[in-house]
């Protein structure tokens, strides 16, 4: 049977990794895939999305909440789950952008942050890694930083000189970036609630799209998983104060999902195995070596 093939999807707060490659996970979890998910910080500083849940009650007890809510999602999704422990920085806003708080994610050395992800990679020894790329999906300092301290612990995984005191080396053999909100997608979805007659919540987002930061031509990998949409949706749904349940993550009926994108998109950043673009499984040339 060979051994068993191993996916970690490194986020930088709980709901992130229910809102991005959720339904991937889920499909890997049905195949049989051992799935991690490492998550940065504690989501300490996000703010209550839900306006139901906008109470000063829960605005005290976020950290607590969050975690709660992390719990929900990862027993939804059917993934390990391990915390690295950093503090959320906050995603600050105004004009002049004010400084990040002292202790946050975003301001610790990458050398410094790396060294628990490395430990982590190191135990659970996952042959493919997911992150975010290097504007961290939208420019929150905890995403970026995700995005640096991934790189950085993949390439010092494997490397018996690199933090030597944090387990044997483990190199994966892949690592992608998340690449689910390219132009040609959310037109597609735009395009098809209105053919189905329904009011589309991408309208006013395409007219603001900037066409330059569009990364659509980066995709190498789409991983069909239309059939597990409504999983990712139950366990973006448990992140209680994260998102609004009436709110526009959900007006695209599944059907039409399904029908029109099916699949979740990837880019491929780093490969030591032989590759083929485009893919339709992260695991493309690892199932090879690992699964003889």
């Amino acid at each position: 049977m060979g051994e068993q093939l191993r996916l970690m999807a490194v986020h930088a707060h709980p709901d992130d990794e229910s809102s991005k490659g959720a339904a991937t996970m889920a499909k890997y979890v049905a195949e049989g895939v051992d799935v991690l998910v490492v998550t940065c910080t504690g989501g300490e500083r996000g703010s209550v999305l839900n306006p139901k849940l906008d109470r000063p009650d829960v605005w005290e007890n976020m950290a607590t909440l969050r975690r709660e809510e992390m719990e929900r999602a990862r027993a939804i999704l059917g993934v390990r789950q391990e915390w690295l422990g950093f503090v959320d920085s906050g995603f600050p806003e105004g004009d002049p952008l004010p400084p990040l708080p002292e202790g946050c994610f975003g301001l610790e050395p990458v050398e410094k942050a790396a060294a628990p992800l490395v430990k982590v990679m190191r135990e659970f020894r996952p042959h493919v890694v997911t992150t975010y790329d290097e504007d961290g999906g939208y420019p929150h300092p905890d995403h970026v930083m995700c995005h640096k301290v991934s790189v950085a612990a993949f390439e010092a995984a494997g490397d018996p000189e690199r933090y030597p005191d944090l387990g044997e080396p483990w190199q994966p053999l892949k690592l992608y970036y998340h690449m689910g909100f390219s132009r040609a997608r959310t037109t597609a979805l735009h395009e098809a609630m209105l053919a189905a007659g329904l009011e589309s919540p991408y309208a006013e987002w395409l007219a603001k799209w900037d066409p330059a930061r569009d990364k659509g031509h980066r995709v190498t990998t789409r991983v069909p998983c239309g059939e597990y949409f409504e999983v990712r949706d139950d366990a973006l749904r448990a992140h209680a104060t994260q998102v609004d349940p009436d709110g526009s993550w959900f007006r695209v009926p599944l059907e039409i999902q399904r029908e029109t994108w099916p699949t979740e998109d990837y880019e491929l950043a780093r490969c030591l195995v032989e590759r083929s673009d485009p893919e339709d499984d992260l695991f493309a040339g690892v199932r090879e070596s690992v699964c003889a």
